[in-house]
């Protein structure tokens, strides 16, 4: 055992974080820790780092353990050479020695790192790096994470991943994207109305066990209320009823009394609607031959797009590619240097900004949302700006708070709110996903999904993505701009297959002889190898295999979002929830396959 916390209580005032709070985390786990903003789960990330001291209980590091921590705040880190900046993680006594120089140069190796570099000159995701040197370069035995796939692009999640897979110590991070957590953790921990409670496996497992949870719970408290209200009626009967109550059954309802005051009820869910303004013009946005420099170098070049209405885009690429250019000279901030973008016709475009700029931090938070009015117009009736925030999660004491005391993610919200208050029918989000919870993060999804309007996405969210975006515009660092029908995990099954045709080209062309054939005719061996009997019936039997998986899923999604499906037995309701994600994991390989076979000369 590492790490264990016995009992812990924490407040924030007059709020209960955690009450009575137990963890343990054992050699090599992968936990998450996860819930809705504000619950405290970077409360107890302090805990256990030392940042923070229990009202009650205790936090136990086993003797001798070594605990790092990877920074969420880039800024809170002074700024000096990568290497001094990676050489600052090291324990208080080691010495300046050659096994100590030699680790600090084989962690930055490892990593990709030029301790040469001054830390303020990269960009976020080699700061990131460069932070994860330092926290590993100790050798920890536990290492905490606090959102760390915030503003990373996806290339250096991927590449976080496995680097993160490779670590021989426990983690324990807190993080909302679920792609990620499902590639790394061996168990999720919820913290939830103060408790905590465990679930072995991934994301996905977690969630189909928590959904047969709060169906049961709500079950129980349903029951437990309705017994309450009876012997409540009986408590209060007449004179004569009065003079001959068992007072055994008056205790119990006594200790009923206290055990409903005690419970604390879930959090209510956000329940934010869009806006929606009338249709614009059929087509939303034309460019042709597209470019645009700054100081001389092109960050896009020769970009040709149609983008028709209801159409719903994922930009996606390398941080620096220049997916916020895009974004820009497509809504006409910035002018193209040579080519043409043409704009249609009534366009209400809501722009969601991943600095936030559109917060004025000084303001309270209903003024950034109704500019000092009572009332926001609101699908054709005027709401009071307290019951509209109150969907965004907001409490009636936060609206008179300035917006500069609230946390990442009620800033986000309070950003939603804004947006969606307007009517639109072009719908602009630059990463929007960066510190919501995943219950928020789920329920805009949804909402995006019943959108009618035009949709431009950037984001690093994979499963985001795939369930809200049906192309792609993909930045791949030259200035190009490539259009792909299909969400992340298609275009991720095609760039593996494309890579993997470059690489097997690459090794036939070290082994062909310069010299042409005397025939004429290409070398045999540059030519696409035929698939073998087998492989080519398998490539043929793909398309109907995956329509038949694709059917499959969509009959089981109806059936688990119908109002009868969780009124069955249990085990039938955990066998379909088990297998919805089966079904899809069963999809992305039949992809992969009928990608990988088609590369090696399927026909």
């Amino acid at each position: 055992m590492l790490l264990r916390l016995d009992s812990v209580s924490l407040a924030f005032g007059s709020r209960p974080l955690l009450e009575q709070a137990s963890l343990q985390v054992g050699e090599r786990e992968r936990v998450c820790l996860v819930g809705r903003n504000g619950e405290g789960k970077s409360s107890l990330l302090r805990l256990v780092s030392g940042g923070a001291v229990p009202d009650d209980g205790a936090v136990w590091l086993r003797p001798g353990a070594k605990l790092a921590t990877l920074a969420q705040d880039l800024d809170a880190v002074h700024d000096g050479l990568v290497a001094d900046i990676v050489r600052g993680g090291l324990p208080a006594d080691a010495g300046e020695d050659w096994e100590t120089e030699h680790r600090v140069a084989a962690i930055m190796s490892r990593l990709g790192l030029d301790g040469e570099r001054r830390f303020s000159d990269l960009s976020g995701g080699w700061r990131r790096r460069a932070l994860l040197a330092r926290a590993l370069v100790g050798d920890p035995d536990i290492l905490l994470l606090d959102e760390p796939t915030n503003h990373l692009d996806i290339a250096t999640i991927e590449w976080l991943e496995e680097t993160l897979l490779g670590f021989r110590g426990a983690l324990l991070l807190v993080s909302h994207d679920r792609a990620f957590v499902n590639r790394l953790a061996t168990r999720v921990v919820e913290l939830d109305r103060g408790r905590l409670s465990s679930w072995p496996g991934n994301y996905d497992d977690y969630v189909m066990r928590k959904t047969l949870q709060l169906e049961n719970e709500a079950k129980a408290n349903a029951e437990f209320d309705r017994k309450l209200a009876e012997e409540e009626v009986w408590i209060r009967k007449g004179v004569e009823a009065r003079r001959t109550r068992n007072e055994g059954r008056v205790r119990a309802l006594q200790a009923m009394r206290r055990e409903r005051r005690e419970r604390r009820d879930r959090i209510g869910q956000a329940e934010f609607v869009l806006a929606e303004a009338a249709e614009s013009a059929k087509c939303v946005f034309e460019a042709e031959h597209a470019a645009v420099a700054f100081e001389g170098r092109e960050v896009i070049r020769g970009f040709s797009a149609r983008i028709q209405r209801g159409d719903r885009i994922g930009i996606v690429g390398p941080n620096g590619a220049g997916k916020s250019t895009l974004i820009r000279l497509l809504l006409g901030a910035i002018e193209p240097t040579s080519g043409s973008v043409k704009r249609g016709a009534r366009l209400e475009t809501a722009y969601y900004d991943q600095q936030r700029e559109q917060l004025d931090l000084s303001a309270s938070v209903a003024d950034n949302v109704n500019d000092g009015n009572t009332f926001v117009p609101i699908g054709g009736e005027n709401r009071h700006v307290s019951g509209y925030l109150r969907d965004f999660l907001f409490r009636p004491d936060q609206l008179l708070t300035p917006a500069s005391a609230l946390s990442g993610g009620e800033r986000n919200r309070l950003l939603l709110a804004r947006l969606f208050a307007r009517p639109a029918n072009l719908l602009v989000m630059d990463e929007p996903t960066n510190d919501l919870d995943i219950d928020t993060l789920e329920l805009l999804e949804e909402r995006i999904a019943a959108f009618e309007g035009t949709l431009l996405l950037v984001s690093h969210d994979r499963a985001f993505l795939d369930r809200v975006v049906t192309s792609l515009l993909v930045l791949e660092g030259d200035g190009r701009v490539q259009e792909f029908v299909g969400g992340w995990s298609d275009w991720r099954a095609w760039r593996d297959a494309r890579d993997a045709r470059a690489t097997e080209r690459s090794a036939s062309s070290a082994r062909i002889p310069s010299a042409p054939s005397s025939t004429g005719a290409e070398p045999a061996a540059t030519q696409r190898r035929r698939l073998s009997y087998k492989e080519q019936r398998e490539f043929d039997s793909l398309p109907a295999r995956i329509e038949e998986l694709e059917a499959a899923k969509s009959a089981l999604d109806v059936q688990v979002a119908g109002p009868s499906f969780y009124s069955q037995d249990r085990d039938t309701v955990r066998e379909a929830l088990a297998r919805v994600p089966q079904l899809a994991a069963e999809i992305d390989a039949a992809y992969a396959r009928w990608a990988e076979l088609e590369a090696r000369g399927g026909r």
